[in-house]
């Protein structure tokens, strides 16, 4: 495994073996590996002849209250991680590399982005948005790998691949789960063990959901009731949105119909941690 730290030798080396006719599959991540994420490098091996995974927690991503600074960081760790996991490069630029001096561009993708967590973390997906496509830009992938737990994000990374015309695949991977159904995440060490107990009430409520749908719950508000009182059973839980929607679109249908694929949303607050998880379900 090779590591690879600037951005003009990350795209040389990707070209010479695209010239080689080999495919790429890249694995976008903010390191602080865990299972989901190696579950992600796997996917891209199968994929492809090259696995690249990509090391950066990018700093416009994160509001000015947010958790950039405390954000979990363990380099040889995860280094140590990928290259156990049959990873070719590890692409780990520094904020310099990728913002340097006079850095002035963002891209802003519309619609996906407009409510929940386009409303709750002003700028977020504007900082994902550009640093993915530098991502891209440098790692000149054929396929782009990225978990369903972020299920916003990767409707906004393939409107962006659509909209920029990257001759990228993006697939998103299933989220990995603990043994209590709690979706792995990097912020899930922020969690004391008291409120990693209370946290398996988010898998718990979402279950919930999904058994009023497949019992024929087409009603949105209904479903959203279920959702949310499920949820408060935990009283230290503060909820940004929980919600049920059309799964392509994010539109608040009052009404849902057979054969339509709804995504169940939640993002909330134990403490001080945000932890946010989905499930796609179908209307019988």
């Amino acid at each position: 495994m090779e590591i690879i730290n600037k951005i003009a030798d990350m795209q040389m080396l990707s070209s010479k073996l695209r010239k080689q006719g080999k495919t790429i599959a890249c694995v976008p991540t903010m390191g602080y590996l865990h299972s989901g994420h190696i579950s992600l490098l796997k996917k891209a091996k199968e994929l492809a002849d090259v696995a690249i995974v990509t090391l950066f927690v990018n700093p416009t991503q994160f509001g000015p209250s947010e958790d950039y600074d405390r954000y979990p960081r363990d380099f040889d760790r995860d280094r140590e991680l990928c290259f156990k996991n049959g990873c070719d490069y590890l692409f780990n630029p520094e904020v310099e590399e990728m913002y340097p001096d006079g850095f002035s561009s963002t891209i802003k993708i519309g619609v996906v982005t407009e409510k929940f967590e386009g409303v709750h973390r002003p700028g977020h997906f504007d900082g994902v948005a550009t640093v993915v496509a530098k991502l891209f830009n440098a790692t000149l992938p054929d396929f782009a790998i990225f978990g369903q737990k972020d299920y916003q994000q990767t409707l906004l990374i393939k409107k962006l691949v659509k909209d920029l015309n990257f001759p990228i695949q993006i697939i998103v991977a299933s989220t990995i789960r603990e043994a209590d159904g709690l979706a792995l995440s990097s912020r899930n060490i922020y969690l004391s063990p008291q409120e990693r107990q209370k946290a398996a009430i988010i898998p718990k409520s979402l279950q919930k959901t999904i058994e009023a749908i497949k019992n024929g719950e087409k009603n949105r508000n209904k479903l959203n009731e279920i959702l949310r009182n499920s949820l408060k059973q935990v009283p230290d839980i503060k909820i940004d949105y929980a919600e049920v929607v059309e799964a392509e679109t994010l539109k608040e249908y009052s009404e849902f119909t057979s054969k339509m694929q709804v995504v169940i949303l939640v993002a909330l607050y134990l403490g001080r941690t945000r932890l946010i998880d989905n499930e796609i379900v179908e209307i019988p």
